[in-house]
């Protein structure tokens, strides 16, 4: 076997393990998955939910290097009602976070943060049920962030870096952009962007859409966490601001011009959330 062949498999190994310079795709955009809800759990809680030294039994790999979801399953209850079946990804972690879309928080009567993965500090509580017991937490609820996993090599090609926060237009029969996209880097990435079932319902996004980054977009920085509530009002300059927009703008008053249409879910949503609409001419 010659060296070229050789190298050539080495390359797609390396690919394959999420390594390696693997370049963005010639077009500039970005595939996009979309997560249902789910929970990470720690050795502890996995103890607790399944049994006395129980560890969990992978199903399939995931897409980004390392991750999987298992065979085991929990229900998540709220004061009015439950999620069943929801998976549990592994492998396990120092903390316990349950990810849940809007539409699962209203159907349980709860209210969790929209928050970056990772981030459960003074979230939502919420209580667990697995075949061997229960966990209740005082936070770890979260409505997870949209967000792009990236290597460094991509974060170079798309003029990007670890925290900064752009915008991505989707295509689909309904394109959607969302705003507020937070960007991962880290060498054990993969690049693909993820949005919850709410927002790919939204643009009829199914995963294997692709999205492109906006120029528009800044910087913040990576230590930071992150703000839901600005000072400064947020311009929304689209034509249609829909609940999903309302759930993923930060800021808590959100201006809009005369002539753009507010969905009568945005309206409840924004009052859910305690969040403002300004129109202004």
């Amino acid at each position: 076997m010659d060296r070229q062949a050789i190298e050539r498999i080495v390359a797609d190994v390396m690919a394959q393990l999420g390594q390696g310079s693997v370049p963005a795709p010639a077009d500039g955009t970005i595939p996009v998955a979309v997560s249902a809800r789910h929970v990470h759990l720690s050795p502890e809680h996995v103890e607790a939910l399944f049994g006395k030294g129980y560890e969990l039994t992978k199903r399939s790999e995931l897409s980004q290097p390392g991750q999987f979801a298992s065979n085991e399953m929990v229900v998540i209850a709220g004061p009015k009602g439950s999620l069943e079946r929801v998976r549990v990804l592994g492998p396990v972690r120092q903390l316990t976070q349950a990810e849940i879309s809007w539409t699962d928080a209203m159907k349980i009567g709860v209210r969790p943060p929209l928050r970056e993965s990772g981030n459960v500090k003074d979230s939502a509580p919420v209580t667990m049920i697995g075949p061997s017991g229960s966990v209740s937490l005082p936070e770890g609820l979260i409505i997870a962030q949209a967000h792009i996993h990236m290597a460094p090599h991509d974060a170079r090609q798309f003029g990007v870096k670890d925290g900064e926060r752009v915008s991505v237009k989707i295509s689909s029969e309904r394109p959607l952009s969302i705003d507020h996209v937070r960007i991962r880097v880290s060498e054990r990435y993969r690049l693909e962007m993820h949005i919850d079932t709410d927002e790919a319902n939204a643009g009829f996004i199914r995963s294997g859409a692709r999205g492109l980054i906006l120029s528009d977009h800044t910087a913040v920085p990576s230590a930071a966490p992150v703000v839901q509530q600005t000072v400064l009002p947020y311009e929304f300059k689209q034509k249609l601001l829909a609940r999903e927009h309302i759930q993923a703008i930060d800021e808590t008053e959100i201006v809009v011009r005369k002539g753009t249409i507010v969905t009568p879910l945005a309206k409840d949503t924004a009052r859910e959330l305690g969040k403002e609409i300004t129109f202004i001419k």
